[in-house]
């Protein structure tokens, strides 16, 4: 035990509880400006992490090459039935299928899909001709893509896009057709580009309401009213109205102050108010005076009450926190003695860095509004869980580094 606490990374977990701190804080603040149901969901957050805490201990001092070896394939399995079940029995909350009981589905996948490629890719027990040629790739693509296209029905896209970039990040540390992923990564970023254009010549100041109706049609978010020539038409890219309305509002905020734009400039006006060092803990008016819509004040949109209140200052002690939780991710993947190990703790701590930079990022206007909630901060029992877990094997990792298998 002496050697395992000698191993122990004690700088990614004291992050850890600082962060874990940081959010009950936050939580408390953002629940005191809402309804009095809400007034005590940072006791929950607590006791919830609590429970992460429990987890994160056992999954540490357990060498996880055991755990992996054993459990990566029933757990991915049983993540699938679980994205099933809530598709068929779950509750709907918001417009989509999420919840199962009293937790989310789709955050528990997105571990056990890490863990389970990392499993594949990462020993010889799933060895295959072809695991790190065009063949590999379709294999992981199968084995990503199901859950991901499970989750999208929920629907869901901003999970699945969080899962994306450590899914990527897994594949090319193990060698897995790295051309052809690279050339798709690049196509991806060409159609991006268009898509972002295309919505742009549509909404610019001027356009053409021909070319308004066009566009939004193709784009699969123009008017249901369709005339016979328009019904053998296809929408090359399927968006729905609301997704078509995030990133009109990322291009143009200025459009719809009241409507689409609220959320986006009360956020900004939020953060901005903050100022170098913040209005204290608790004293944000824009969050208190309810400005910022109250339905995500505690979760998407918790970084500008963070924000608001602690500033600038504090906004960077609390990126610093989350550049040390990623870092000693990868300085442990360094250090790993087995390519399984490597793999875990870069997709772990890919995971975490997408989330920490689609959620601040569209608080401050740099990417479209998504729901992605903001790890350690927003409040999410599952999600977590979920992020204490997966620290919790980073730092087995770490821990079991130079132990035999």
């Amino acid at each position: 035990m002496i050697r395992k606490l000698l191993r122990f990374n004690w700088l990614s977990f004291g992050a850890m509880i600082a962060l874990v701190v940081i959010g009950t804080l936050t939580i408390k603040s953002a629940g005191g400006a809402r309804d009095v149901f809400f007034h005590d969901k940072w006791i929950d957050n607590l006791q919830t992490a609590v429970f992460g805490l429990a987890i994160y201990a056992v999954l540490a001092f357990v060498d996880y090459r055991r755990y992996l070896s054993w459990l990566s394939l029933p757990a991915y399995v049983g993540a699938v039935l679980l994205l099933v079940l809530v598709l068929l029995v779950g509750s709907s909350q918001m417009g989509g299928k999420r919840w199962l009981w009293f937790f989310q589905p789709s955050e528990v996948a997105k571990l056990c899909v890490l863990a389970f490629l990392s499993q594949v890719f990462g020993s010889e027990e799933f060895s295959f001709r072809g695991r790190f040629g065009f063949r590999g790739f379709l294999v992981a693509a199968g084995l990503a893509g199901l859950p991901a296209l499970l989750i999208l029905m929920e629907p869901d896209l901003g999970t699945t896009l969080a899962l994306v970039p450590a899914v990527i990040v897994i594949l090319l540390v193990a060698g897995v057709w790295r051309k052809g992923i690279v050339t798709m990564m690049g196509v991806g970023v060409l159609l991006a580009a268009t898509l972002l254009g295309s919505v742009y010549e549509a909404e610019k100041p001027g356009a053409a309401e021909k070319t308004r109706q066009s566009i939004r049609y193709y784009l699969g978010a123009g008017d249901d009213r369709r005339t016979e020539t328009q019904e053998k038409r296809f929408a090359l890219a399927p968006l729905k109205p609301h997704q078509y309305g995030r990133i009109q509002t990322f291009l143009f905020p200025e459009g719809d102050r009241t409507g689409g734009s609220y959320n986006y400039l009360q956020a900004r006006i939020a953060i901005a108010s903050g100022g170098v060092w913040g209005k204290g803990f608790g004293k944000g008016e824009t969050n208190h005076l309810k400005y910022l819509p109250q339905s995500v004040s505690m979760n998407d949109f918790i970084f500008c009450v963070y924000a608001e209140e602690q500033g600038y200052m504090g906004s960077l002690a609390l990126l610093g926190l989350f550049a040390v939780l990623c870092l000693s991710g990868v300085w442990t993947a360094g250090t790993a003695t087995d390519l399984r190990g490597r793999l875990m703790a870069l997709g772990v701590s890919t995971l975490i860095f997408a989330h920490v930079y689609v959620n601040i990022a569209m608080s401050i206007g740099l990417v479209p509004i998504t729901g992605l909630p903001l790890p350690f901060i927003s409040s999410g029992r599952t999600f977590l869980v979920i992020v204490m877990a997966g620290l919790g094997i980073v730092q087995s990792i770490s821990i079991h580094r130079e132990e035999l298998r």
